[in-house]
């Protein structure tokens, strides 16, 4: 033995002892290919050489980041708590923040409250829970599993249903059909494949409410093809009519006798309705069988809520005066921004939500391209957020506007977009 470890030639590389041998060989998952760059990726090539206009401060439009203040009494029950990040959270979460949650959703949406223990799930803000989801509905062991989606969208529906391993398919969501998703526009036998659904209501980027007639029509295509729902209702909480909030998943689904829910998980989250969008916090909530699985699967994948988090979540669910005051925000800037932007680009006052989505009179990338080095405000193109999708992109030639800043920015902001569009 030893005699044969003595015959190796050092002076030539042994595939043994040597790392770098095969560098090509390291397995990583194929679908990653399947991925495309994040929006703001993309424009942040193409502001690359770009020099905004000296004279003016940037006015930044172009992410959905709130930046109203987050309430002081949030802030404290976060502080108050930081003894807690000396204890392993549950994947569950506690027992009192499930409560809080089910008790504000019988409240904001009208329903029963659903049980706490078995179809509750807090999650660390609805993007990751969105994502996670989709890895634990999709049966990879049938072929040709399919997920669909609006189209514009958010980004997190389509890398979600590649990488597990399904095929996303692309509802437009256009002027003609006044923002909706038209599921007649798939045939029957494409439903069949379906598995999973993504709906965003009030939807990014139009700010479309789905109706009743819309969410009845989706459940009976899910009772024929079995498919889930996933309902992203994140901005569910910024709207214009106190009296008028917007209609839900779970209101919908009630409303129709669907009490239980079947096959239905509703996403929301704190980020955008208490201005916390770092705290990542919100919930799932809906058919309790799926949310077993789906329990499970974050119990592996390590998403338990930090302690601390978990005492400020139930600070906020259990306030609505904040909230109130944020929506008042928002509709005082939408009242006074609209008008003057609408006086060049076609958009108007959405159903919900904090965008506003402009049709520009040149393609999206070369007026944010040169808004940006004409008046330096940052939008985002709406062909950044859709995919061509029967022969067009629904996004292509429109902006969207977040009216996140403060109210001066946002009508500044406004104004150097009037400015500019006299130019083109």
């Amino acid at each position: 033995m030893y005699r044969k470890f003595a015959a190796i030639d050092e002076r030539k590389p042994s595939r043994i002892m040597c790392p770098f041998a095969f560098p090509n060989r390291h397995p990583v998952n194929p679908d990653l290919s399947r991925l495309q760059p994040y929006p703001f990726e993309k424009l942040r090539q193409l502001f690359a050489g770009v020099s905004p206009a000296p004279t003016l401060g940037e006015i930044k439009l172009s992410i959905g980041e709130p930046q109203h203040a987050t309430p002081p009494f949030i802030q404290r029950a976060l502080a108050d708590n930081l003894a807690g990040l000396a204890n392993y959270p549950t994947t569950q979460g506690s027992d009192a923040l499930r409560q809080a949650i089910a008790t504000w959703i019988a409240q904001r949406y009208g329903v029963p409250a659903p049980d706490a223990a078995t179809q509750v799930v807090p999650v660390n803000g609805s993007r990751e829970a969105l994502f996670a989801f989709a890895q634990t509905v999709i049966d990879r062991s049938r072929s040709g599993a399919k997920v669909v989606c609006p189209n514009p969208f958010y980004q997190i529906y389509e890398g979600a249903a590649l990488l597990a391993g399904a095929q996303p398919l692309y509802l437009n969501t256009v002027p003609h059909n006044d923002f909706e998703m038209d599921w007649a526009e798939l045939p029957e036998s494409t439903w069949r494949d379906v598995q999973l659904v993504y709906v965003c209501s009030p939807a990014n980027p139009t700010g479309k409410v789905m109706n009743l007639a819309s969410w009845k029509a989706l459940f009976e295509l899910s009772d024929r093809h079995g498919f889930v729902i996933a309902s992203d209702e994140c901005y569910s909480e910024i709207y214009f009519d106190e009296a008028k909030p917007p209609l839900g998943g779970l209101t919908a689904a009630a409303q129709l006798g669907r009490d239980d829910y079947r096959n239905l998980v509703t996403f929301s989250s704190l980020s955008k309705r208490s201005n916390v969008p770092g705290l990542r916090s919100g919930f799932v909530s809906g058919d309790a069988a799926i949310l077993k699985k789906f329990l499970l699967y974050r119990t592996y994948h390590g998403s338990a809520m930090n302690p601390a988090v978990q005492a400020a979540s139930i600070a906020a669910w259990n306030d609505e005066a904040h909230v109130r005051d944020n929506r008042r925000m928002y509709a005082e800037k939408f009242h006074e921004v609209t008008p003057l932007i609408a006086h060049h680009l076609d958009c108007r006052v959405p159903d919900a939500g904090f965008y506003l989505w402009a049709k520009t009179p040149v393609p999206d990338t070369e007026f944010a391209r040169e808004l940006l080095r004409q008046k330096n405000v940052v939008v985002l193109p709406g062909s950044y957020l859709a995919r061509e999708s029967g022969g067009v992109n629904p996004g292509a030639n429109f902006i969207r506007i977040a009216l996140v800043a403060a109210h001066e920015e946002c009508l500044e902001a406004a104004r150097r977009i009037n400015d500019f569009c006299l130019s083109l």
